[in-house]
């Protein structure tokens, strides 16, 4: 009893051992290391190359293996043809004495050639070579040549040079460490021709009739037309249909039978293993019949059915593992994405790594408050710097430095303050200090001294604390994009099932079938959506009924943004829906240059940023002329590029200034009036930098909107003004530039002037107010045009689609009603 319960637990710790050891990824790993590794394949690939023979006499196939195993892993060659040589003796002595003699003078060769520096240029030669002087020899052998012979030689040598670079092209798939993810078109035939060369040598082993090469170059089509299609299948079954007519001349119509296989197989791929299979058993029974008797249908039958077999047993994991190899494929396809998914993480990882070095560098620039509070430090070095000059040499330093060194302190200190206002030192201060100090003349002018270069440090001090603040906004700036960018990097399509349901649900009502639905974005104001939609006559539907109805769905104004519709009837239109803006911008500008010259100094713009921003800025550069359209052409195109990539205006307009300030040394200047208009709020920033004031035009009233800002380049650190206002449906916007401001001389207050004149217009278009508002100031100056003028106009209203939503009923879709 005792033995039996010692035995029981070793029987189920061998039993766990077994099935450990043959469990799925124990055989991999084992046939990877014993197969791949070790070399076994390329020796059992070389023992049927040995034995494979086309034309009856012609062998190029081993010699090409070995040479390429040669080159590309010398390590295994001796084994390889030790194998290759066994393989060749199977088929006859004299084919096992010919593959010595190519092996001979393929080594023979390769001595010859040892110290060609790019010996693999030669391997085609060498093959060439070592496969026809052999082949000659028997032939030589057995009688006098013939002009055949010679042809066969020369045939089966150029045969083995092209099979070399073919074998070279797949040998590396077959190597321990394959790092390409995929294959490529050629390297995917190669292979397959290397795959049909191996099955040749399989020639005359049969099983009840059924010849094992046809069996396995059937499983190959079923394999790799489920996996790759009618494309990949078909060319299978060309590719092994003809090497295998070649070493039977009387199997040619099997080229047919594996190429019809291959292609229907592909066809009837969405049915899986059972349909790929229908599809061989089709093609063998429609083919067969071209054989002299039944006994070919019987046979190929067989053939067939064993093929299938093989096929069935093949596990769906292996399947989908060689999936990923084959281009087109869903698993090559989900590969790709899951390395794209890599690179997007490894990139956006990168991306806030910069932004956390962009943070730290802003920080580290931050102003200290301990460095705007050092003032009485300052005054220290500078009332030391002074009794340094005067009263070290003073015989009361003792008394005034020492016993009295407050009320000295205090006394200069003051001295200081009153020297440093407009005016200047007062003789009560005087007084006193001429009462405690005997040499105070001659203190109070090293006090002038030095109060000037106290005030230049002062300066420069200020300016280099700016310019860190500046900075430190710049990079803080350039830290919240790139931020933003790697939010956007890593943010994934995501899944919104529910709302997809229901949107088919309501599109099928009204008879619309969608052929593909993508849900990116349901965020409020950034909606993305794209369907692929047949239709047999298309009239609108897509903004006229459509994005009514997913206006009613989300709950928000849907539009059309792109749509591409098949010029055929039932083709494929590509659609896609987003966002529209709650409020939509028009615009109308008029300008003119001096003396009604053709270049006028002032630039405008009018531009949308995207996410619901639009923008209006004009520019006056310095003068008149081709100099001034530069400055300001260069400042509008700065803001232009700043503004797109994310960063704040305020920063924008202190990055403009920076860079036009320090370009060069010449003065240059210009002015800029840059208003951003919120397309979802309606509300509106002024940011004015030496510019004119600008107008809101309500419907009871014109508000004046004005900033006091230096132009752009005259300073290099500024404070940048912001004034923001809310508009309604049918405000104005109203900016100019200086010329339409200044240009009434004869008008006392033009202010009151330019709002009279708004309010006197008739006219609700943007263009037309622009146009007539210029013609009213050019006609205050007598018709004289004395300074570059440009006036820009912008209506904002609610953006009102064409087509409205359409309301549906729950009772449509119940079964998707939202919960």
């Amino acid at each position: 009893m005792n033995t039996i319960t010692e035995n029981k637990p070793k029987s189920i710790e061998l039993k766990a051992r077994f099935s450990m050891f043959f469990s799925q990824k124990n055989l991999m790993r084992w046939w990877h290391h014993f197969m791949i590794e070790k070399g076994f394949l390329l020796c059992l690939l070389g023992l049927l190359l040995g034995r494979a023979v086309i034309l009856s006499t012609l062998s190029p196939f081993a010699l090409a293996f070995i040479v390429s195993v040669w080159y590309l892993r010398r390590d295994k060659v001796v084994a390889l043809i030790c194998f290759s040589l066994i393989g060749a003796c199977t088929y006859s002595i004299m084919h096992g004495v010919y593959l010595v003699l190519a092996i001979a003078t393929m080594l023979l060769l390769n001595i010859i050639f040892f110290h060609v520096k790019h010996i693999e240029k030669l391997l085609p030669l060498i093959a060439l070579i070592s496969t026809f002087l052999p082949r000659l020899c028997l032939y030589a052998w057995e009688g006098p040549l013939t002009y055949v012979q010679w042809m066969l030689a020369l045939v089966e040598g150029v045969l083995a040079a092209v099979l070399l670079l073919i074998f070279m092209q797949s040998l590396p798939l077959l190597s321990p460490k394959r790092y390409k993810p995929t294959l490529k078109n050629e390297e995917i035939v190669c292979l397959i021709i290397l795959l049909a060369s191996v099955l040749t040598g399989l020639t005359g082993i049969e099983w009840y009739g059924a010849q094992f090469e046809q069996i396995l170059a059937r499983y190959l089509v079923l394999l790799l037309a489920l996996i790759g299609g009618a494309s990949i299948g078909s060319t299978v079954g060309v590719v092994a249909g003809l090497i295998l007519s070649l070493a039977n001349i009387g199997n040619l119509y099997q080229m047919s039978l594996l190429a019809f296989a291959g292609l229907l197989g592909g066809l009837l791929k969405e049915g899986k293993k059972l349909a790929v299979s229908v599809g061989l058993f089709v093609s063998t029974v429609l083919l067969s019949l071209y054989g002299d008797s039944f006994d070919y249908i019987g046979a190929a039958l067989i053939e067939s059915s064993f093929a299938v077999f093989l096929f069935v047993l093949t596990p769906n994991a292996l399947i989908s593992k060689i999936a990923r190899y084959i281009p087109g494929t869903v698993e090559h396809t989900k590969e790709q994405e899951q390395y794209l998914q890599k690179v997007r993480d490894v990139t956006a990882h990168r991306v806030e790594r910069f932004s956390s070095v962009f943070k730290a560098l802003s920080r580290s620039f931050q102003i200290d408050s301990n460095q705007l509070k050092d003032e009485d430090i300052e005054v220290d070095y500078y009332l030391s710097n002074v009794a340094e000059k005067t009263c070290q040499t003073c015989f009361k330093k003792e008394t005034c430095w020492v016993k009295q060194f407050d009320q000295t302190y205090d006394l200069m200190k003051g001295v200081k303050s009153e020297l440093e206002t407009p005016s200047g030192l007062s003789k009560v201060t005087k007084h006193q200090f001429e009462n405690h100090c005997i040499k105070s003349r001659r203190v109070i002018d090293a006090m002038q001294q030095e109060l000037s270069f106290f005030q230049a440090n002062q300066q420069l001090k200020k300016q280099v604390l700016e310019s860190r603040r500046f900075v430190a906004d710049q990079l803080s700036g350039v830290s919240d994009v790139m931020e933003n960018f790697a939010k956007e990097i890593l943010k994934e399509k995501e899944n919104h099932e529910q709302q997809e349901l229901e949107i088919v649900a309501a599109l099928k009502h009204v008879g619309i079938e969608l052929e593909k639905l993508d849900v990116y974005s349901l965020e409020k104001g950034n909606i993305d959506i794209e369907m692929v939609i047949l239709f047999q006559q298309y009239h609108g539907e897509a903004a006229k009924l459509i994005a009514p109805i997913l206006s009613d769905i989300l709950d928000e104004t849907i539009i059309v943004v792109t749509e591409d519709v098949s010029p055929m009837a039932k083709g494929h239109s590509f659609f896609t829906f987003g966002s529209a803006r709650r409020y939509v911008v028009s615009t109308g500008m008029a300008h003119a240059a001096k003396g009604g010259g053709l270049v006028s100094g002032d630039s405008y713009k009018a531009m949308e940023l995207g996410a619901g921003h639009y923008a209006l800025a004009i520019s006056d550069g310095m003068g008149n002329g081709d100099r001034a359209h530069e400055e300001s052409m260069e400042t509008l195109r700065l803001l232009q590029q700043i503004l797109e990539s994310g960063l704040h205006e305020q920063v924008a307009i202190k990055s403009i200034n920076s860079i036009l300030s320090l370009r060069t040394n010449e003065e240059i200047y210009a002015t800029l009036d840059l208003a951003m208009i919120d397309l979802h709020h309606a509300s509106v920033r002024f940011l004015k930098i030496g510019s004119s004031p600008s107008y809101v035009m309500r419907s009871d009233a014109i508000e004046r909107i004005e900033a006091s800002n230096l132009p752009i380049g005259i300073i290099q650190e500024f404070d940048v003004e912001v004034v923001t206002a809310e508009l309604k449906p049918g405000d104005y916007l109203i900016m100019m530039s200086d010329g339409i401001f200044e240009g009434p001389k004869e008008i006392e207050n033009v202010d009151m002037w330019l709002k009279r004149k708004l309010r006197e217009m008739e006219t609700k278009e943007p263009q037309e107010i622009a146009d007539l508002l210029l013609e009213e100031v050019i006609r205050s100056q007598g018709g004289m045009i004395e300074d570059d003028m440009t006036v820009l106009v912008a209506q904002i209203d609610k953006n009102h689609p064409k087509w409205a939503p359409i309301r549906t009923d729950a009772s449509f879709y119940p079964a998707y009603s939202w919960q």
